[in-house]
């Protein structure tokens, strides 16, 4: 072997070295902290329910902002038959037009569950977060850009891209 080889060898294994030891260095010095949970939660902030729910766990309201007759109510069958429980369709009783896609209506007891509900818009739903809300019921408010639900695919896409849920501010995570 020549002299070459052997120096090469002896830095390209002195990095590897260099490498693993930084790698366990980082490791072992991590200090980073996951969300905040109840027990550290400050006075006055909501308790978020962040677990990512399957559909047939997810309870929904489907409202219709638009000026189509119907909507809500077929897109309420829809979402039923992706397993969703849904608890009411009709119009918005806000009575405001909408011209997103859709908008996402929700309290603290929710946040999974309107994350789930973002894929099947493909993250194109505006989210209105309302921390004085008690229920775990997600309103669904068709808006004028609405086509159609994301196919199943294109759900798993979607969920795989937009990672774990957020916790709204001024909230904490509930623990179980």
């Amino acid at each position: 072997m020549s002299f070459a080889r052997v120096r090469a060898l002896v830095v390209v294994g002195g990095l590897v070295v260099f490498a693993l030891v930084f790698v366990v260095v980082a490791l072992v010095r991590d200090s980073q902290g996951g969300p905040a949970d109840a027990t550290s939660c400050p006075e006055g902030w909501a308790l978020a329910d962040v677990q990512l729910r399957e559909a047939r766990d997810v309870r929904i309201n489907v409202y219709n902002a638009t000026d189509t007759s119907g909507l809500a109510g077929s897109i309420a069958d829809d979402l039923s038959n992706r397993k969703f429980q849904v608890e009411e369709a009709g119009n918005d009783p806000e009575g405001r037009g909408i011209d997103d896609v859709a908008v996402l209506r929700y309290g603290p007891k929710a946040v999974g569950s309107a994350h789930l509900l973002r894929a099947y818009f493909l993250d194109q739903a505006k989210t209105e977060y309302d921390p004085a809300r008690t229920d775990d019921i997600v309103d669904v408010v068709i808006g004028n850009a609405f086509r159609q639900l994301a196919t199943t695919t294109e759900v798993n896409q979607s969920l795989a891209a937009l990672g774990k849920p957020v916790l709204p501010p001024q909230t904490c995570a509930a623990t179980e």
